[in-house]
């Protein structure tokens, strides 16, 4: 049990990437809040307390600020801490730079980027580093190396990478580690609405010639939220398969 009597708090967790690292991390022991926009939250926590597992949804969105404090304060009166925040939750429009309207810009960042910084501010006051605190952002590889059609979305994933860096450094000190994961070419809804010309594409620009799972992701993410990386911090590991665009 990787994360025995750990409190996490996952953003994003109705489905995909964030349910998988909700259930890895439950199953692993932690006591999971999970928190997202839309209804499968709760038949995710449905499906970790029928597994023996402790879960907690609480659903709203983080885009508003006072959902954020809600949400921590409600961590403070059922938990009195967390141990690991994982911000997972985003939003993606793809399309040409040319046009993305300025709503797309806006709810991309406010998202993806301005939400998460809030949250953290919130939950560092919570957190114990002689528990391990930590921190694991869910970044993207089009924000380590941009991603033609989604170029907004290369640009806050490439703000959220700048923020777990310096993050981290300041972080540090106070012995809260930081650290991000880079999904690839991921089995989720994102690429399954992709055009089969445009699946074909991306799928060739992976190494390993598939797609990666959401399940690999959350495996990666209970490292870095383990204490098997206790001194690691300020990193951004890649999970892409070996994918070269």
């Amino acid at each position: 049990m990787l994360l025995h009597d750990q409190v996490a708090l996952i953003t994003g967790a109705s489905r995909g990437i964030g349910r998988a690292i909700a259930t890895t991390f439950a199953a692993q022991g932690a006591t999971v809040v999970i928190t997202g926009r839309s209804a499968p939250l709760i038949e995710v926590a449905a499906e970790i307390s029928d597994t023996g597992g402790k879960a907690v949804a609480v659903r709203g969105d983080l885009a508003d600020e006072g959902f954020a404090r809600e949400l921590i304060q409600r961590c403070r009166q059922d938990h009195a801490r967390i141990d690991v925040l994982v911000n997972n939750a985003g939003v993606l429009h793809a399309g040409l730079l040319g046009m993305t309207p300025s709503s797309a810009i806006q709810e991309t960042f406010d998202v993806n980027v301005v939400a998460v910084i809030r949250l953290t501010q919130h939950a560092i006051r919570l957190m114990d580093p002689k528990r391990g605190a930590n921190i694991v952002n869910v970044a993207s590889i089009a924000g380590t190396r941009g991603l033609e059609g989604a170029t907004v979305y290369s640009a806050a994933k490439g703000a959220l990478v700048a923020f777990t860096r310096a993050s981290a450094k300041e972080l540090a000190p106070r012995g809260i580690r930081v650290n991000a994961v880079a999904p690839g070419f991921i089995d989720t809804d994102m690429i399954r609405d992709l055009s089969e010309a445009a699946y074909q594409k991306r799928l060739q620009s992976v190494g390993m010639g598939r797609p990666g799972t959401p399940e690999e992701v959350a495996n990666v993410a209970l490292f870095l939220a383990s204490s098997l990386a206790s001194y690691v911090t300020c990193q951004v590991l890649g999970v892409d398969g070996g994918m070269t665009g």
